[in-house]
């Protein structure tokens, strides 16, 4: 017989209400199963893949890193681990960095129905923690949902429709694309166009959602202050650290490469003064 959640067999994984999704510290597979492609503009100077160079200088951490950030997800456990072979795969599909992914109410985008921890490639599929192929599978029931995704130092995005994300491990063929520009986004400039690719805006370093490169809790005095305060020209390298905005391990303030040109340009080279803020409810 079928249960609640439309999966086979009677295993029920989920209790769902307006409030969210409840769930075991282990889910099954049940629930909605759908594609997610996106890309971070830290690790995308240029082209169309990512940089890997957080995986390639062994920095990325086996346990996500957001409960201890202070994020709280909605219905998966806290502190998830993934297993180091995850993290040796090369080529499109190596990894770039933990991602979070939200599932928001149809008609009230600021409530989280269901969030939890993933991973991103470098040509830009999100992926489950378990590394096994392209799809997301959640435990949320079968309904129509706005899609965020989040990034310790990007700005979130979130599609402006919701999309439907079907009721079985395999009857939804559902792919959200927010690196395309035909897919919608809620707010104004909420990505960043690199070429042809949308991409998450980089440089938040403080993790506020406001990126501000002058003025009180700006972004790039952490920066400075990371490699030393007085002396401009150090770096602090191999770093998993929210100040290397554009994620190749290394805190720099000056010179090629540099944390500091991300904000700058990102709120306007000609204009320091002025901020961008997040585009989440």
């Amino acid at each position: 017989a079928s249960s609640p959640n439309g999966c086979q067999s009677g295993n029920v994984v989920h209790c769902y209400s307006a409030g969210g999704v409840t769930v075991p510290s282990s889910p099954t597979e049940c629930g909605t199963r759908f594609r997610l492609q996106a890309a971070l503009s830290g690790a995308l100077p240029s082209g169309t893949l990512m940089t890997d160079a957080l995986r390639t200088a062994g920095l990325i951490p086996l346990t996500e890193p957001y409960s201890a950030s202070g994020y709280s997800y909605t219905g998966a456990p806290a502190n998830i681990n993934i297993p180091a072979s995850l993290l040796t795969t090369t080529g499109n599909n190596a990894i770039v960095d933990w991602v979070v992914v939200e599932l928001r109410a149809e008609g009230a985008p600021g409530s989280v129905v269901y969030s939890e921890p993933a991973l991103l490639q470098r040509d830009g599929d999100v992926v489950d923690v378990d590394g096994n192929g392209l799809w997301l599978r959640t435990p949320a029931p079968a309904a129509r949902y706005h899609v965020a995704l989040r990034h310790r130092n990007h700005f979130g995005a979130m599609t402006a429709n919701a999309y439907w994300l079907g009721g079985s491990p395999y009857a939804s063929t559902t792919t959200v694309n927010l690196r395309s520009s035909v897919t919608p986004t809620y707010g104004s400039n909420a990505r960043k166009a690199v070429g042809s690719v949308q991409c998450l805006w980089a440089g938040d370093a403080t993790g506020d959602g406001t990126l501000k490169y002058t003025g009180a809790g700006n972004d790039r005095d952490p920066i400075l202050t990371a490699i030393g305060g007085s002396t401009p020209n150090a770096v602090v390298t191999n770093v998993y650290d929210r100040r290397d905005t554009n994620l190749d391990g290394v805190i720099k303030y000056t010179g090629s490469g540099n944390d500091r040109d991300v904000i700058l340009t990102n709120v306007g080279s000609t204009t320091p003064n002025t901020t961008r803020t997040q585009q989440l409810p």
